[in-house]
């Protein structure tokens, strides 16, 4: 069957610029009409059914889930509740301190803010639909792990001091919840809102990363990927974590740029590692943190998200 995404992407490209597919602004100019159009059509469609779905989670409710439980069963829920609710590196500050206030263990709170930029069903049904299954699986996996043990070794260090005081002193209050209007129209109306809002979040973000994996698609040479990036060159894995730390976007956005490298021969490890750093351990994410955590906490929080995407790029460039 014909890839609609890809003819339109050849149409414009080749037909309408009248480039040649030899050429590398032809085959980056292809890459990116080809992946914004298919990435914002699956965007659309992805957001608005999850948004019929998910019209009773709110962060308020999230909080109220895990109040309460065995700190085994509170890690279990924070990190499948990180994993698929949208909430990104801005909701972070608001989301700590409910946690905090409700009383939840900081290491089941870290768990929480390790899955839930890095992980979401958004993202999962976008790299099933653009990378396959079974780097959609990979992806996953690793992300759920990284989350559940990253929350452990957090609790044994007792971040607890280096909460920053006005934290402790806040009294958020039982907040009241809402009855939502769970009628068809009221879940379309959410939905709807839910495209709009997180469109308006993210698109920049996803042109950012589709304009970046046009670039390494069409200009990139595939040998040199190889020699410096392919299979068995170690360095490239905490490379690739130390690239993400500057960089903003979410994992979402960092389809694209994992499509193009894996394209030209990237190691799947070296990807995955690019992709999670980005995520969840970019400047501006820490920066939020430091409203909340002292610079001892977030060392030992960036410290752990970067030796664990280590080590998961190398096991997965092994297992490759």
């Amino acid at each position: 069957m014909p890839d609609p995404f890809a003819w339109l992407g050849d149409l414009i490209a080749y037909s309408l610029f009248g480039l040649s597919q030899d050429s590398a602004m032809g085959s980056a100019l292809q890459f990116f009409v080809m992946d914004v159009a298919k990435i914002f059509a699956l965007l659309v469609i992805i957001i608005y059914l999850m948004g019929l779905l998910r019209a009773l989670v709110s962060p308020e409710r999230v909080r109220e889930f895990v109040r309460g439980r065995p700190d085994w069963q509170a890690r279990g829920m924070a990190v499948g509740l990180g994993a698929v609710t949208p909430f990104c590196s801005c909701s972070s500050v608001p989301l700590f301190i409910g946690f905090v206030e409700a009383g939840i263990p900081l290491g089941v709170t870290f768990s929480f803010l390790i899955a839930s930029p890095m992980i979401n069903e958004v993202a999962a049904v976008l790299l099933i639909g653009i990378l396959g299954w079974k780097l959609a699986l990979l992806y996953i996996g690793a992300g759920l792990i990284v989350a559940w043990f990253g929350g452990i070794i957090m609790q044994r260090f007792k971040p607890e001091r280096w909460v920053e005081d006005y934290v402790w002193k806040i009294q958020m209050g039982a907040l009241a919840i809402q009855r939502p209007d769970t009628s068809l129209l009221g879940r379309h109306r959410f939905a709807v809102a839910e495209v709009k809002e997180i469109l308006r979040r993210i698109w920049k973000w996803v042109f950012i990363g589709i304009g970046v994996g046009a670039l390494f698609h069409g200009f990139v040479p595939e040998q040199w990927v190889v020699d410096n990036l392919g299979d068995g060159q170690w360095l490239a894995v905490p490379g690739a974590v130390l690239i993400g730390i500057p960089l903003y976007s979410n994992a979402t956005g960092v389809i694209p740029v994992a499509e193009a490298m894996l394209g030209k021969g990237v190691a799947v490890g070296t990807v995955l590692a690019l992709m999670m750093s980005i995520a969840a351990l970019s400047v501006p994410e820490m920066l939020i943190l430091r409203k909340v955590i002292r610079w001892q906490a977030l060392a030992l929080f960036a410290g752990v998200l970067g030796v664990s995407f280590v080590l998961v790029g190398w096991s997965f460039n092994l297992i490759a």
